[in-house]
């Protein structure tokens, strides 16, 4: 029986978001548009589409290049574990090759699954899972309890314990609480349009390049043997691009009417350029650096790297490598951040090298803040 000194404070206390309960009771599930979910867009969107794929290996290896700084709430560390779990994540990647494969996961899905392997403290080795394969496993609150890994029907559960063994970084989806949106999904109508301008050009050129035109018989009608006839042989001796040429000989009151083309076949290249310029804005990736024509947004090629770099790679890159810090820390004990050392960015040197030397020149600032300010750790007593 409780007396009245006694109040909630004896309580169990419990942690959670007042919106948790709520959002649980939405669909756990992607919200993905008809026939967009992430096979299909990773088939259309990067396998089956030129643009697409370049796009995406553009940002993976320009992200995966990019020189990380380990440092703590003394400075910055040039020797650590993460450091040296990062350069050897495991007995078959080394640094690039894992954080590619974790960089291309999260532009073609939205999302990138990293599983920790190791009996405690920090991994002993770090594997990139296939955001495709892995599904969200919401508990009562809202928040996520389990992973599920699906491969060839057998299901593998992550448990979300104290510290989760799978660290699952996401961009931004405004309609869904546990999956993020991916390029490809902003970009689907885009690649649709893009794929049938391209398997249009095929059929142009299986036709012999050249636009079709009609049979005309200005005497008696047809059999049905002399019309079957005719087809196998039009398709066999006139069409494909090792027929381009080739005499039509026709008999019997036939005559071959071609065809022009169209105001509208005239503006399918301009129509397949357009989308491809769709399909580079959606990864955030100038149309100039993927050799697209009519981009006029940068005066050159450098200019427009260095757009690339500040607008696209470099907010990647913090996002996944502050996510990835946090996450190990969580493993190791020791809070850690993995931030970008610009002064080893080439894209970006100019700029570097302006903000030296406006912090170098400022006789206001101490040597120290002028360290700090660079990103540098302190000299230190003595």
């Amino acid at each position: 029986m409780f007396g009245f000194g006694r109040k909630a404070a004896e309580m169990p206390e419990a942690k959670a978001s007042a919106t948790g309960r709520v959002a649980a009771m939405g669909s756990a599930g992607r919200a993905v548009w008809s026939s967009r979910d992430t096979g299909t867009l990773t088939r259309m969107g990067f396998t089956s589409n030129p643009v697409g794929f370049r796009a995406v290996k553009l940002i993976a290896e320009a992200a995966a290049a990019v020189p990380l700084i380990c440092a703590d709430a003394d400075g910055r560390m040039d020797v650590h574990p993460v450091l040296s779990l990062l350069a050897r994540p495991n007995g078959v990647q080394g640094q690039a090759d894992f954080l590619e494969a974790l960089f291309g996961q999260f532009l073609l899905s939205g999302n990138a699954f990293v599983e920790a392997v190791g009996a405690g403290g920090l991994p002993d080795e770090l594997h990139v899972l296939r955001s495709d394969r892995m599904s969200v496993v919401p508990g009562d609150d809202g928040w996520p309890v389990a992973y599920d890994y699906t491969v060839g029907g057998r299901k593998h559960r992550f448990a979300v314990g104290e510290v989760s063994p799978v660290c699952h970084m996401r961009s931004f989806h405004p309609q869904d609480d546990h999956y993020g949106l991916s390029p490809l999904q902003a970009a689907a109508t885009a690649i649709d349009v893009h794929n049938a301008a391209s398997r249009w050009s095929k059929g142009l050129l299986d036709n012999a390049a050249r636009p079709s035109g009609a049979i005309v018989n200005a005497g008696e009608d047809l059999t049905q043997e002399q019309f079957d006839r005719l087809s196998i042989e039009l398709e066999t001796q006139h069409q494909g691009a090792r027929n381009a040429g080739r005499p039509m000989l026709l008999d019997g009151g036939l005559d071959w009417k071609p065809m022009g083309f169209s105001p509208s076949d005239m503006e399918f290249q301009k129509t397949k350029e357009a989308a491809a310029r769709e399909i580079a804005t959606a990864f955030g990736v100038p149309p100039m650096m993927l050799g697209i024509p009519g981009d006029a947004t940068y005066a050159n090629y450098v200019e427009a790297n260095r757009a690339f770099y500040r607008l696209t790679v470099l907010p990647l890159v913090s996002k996944v490598a502050g996510a990835l810090a946090h996450w190990l820390g969580c493993h190791g004990g020791a809070q850690v951040s993995l931030n970008v050392d610009r002064d080893r960015l080439p894209a970006l040197q100019s700029e570097r090298d302006s903000e030296w030397a406006r912090i170098a020149t400022a006789d206001f600032l101490t040597a120290e803040e002028k360290r700090r300010m660079l990103g540098l750790a302190p000299v230190g007593e003595g």
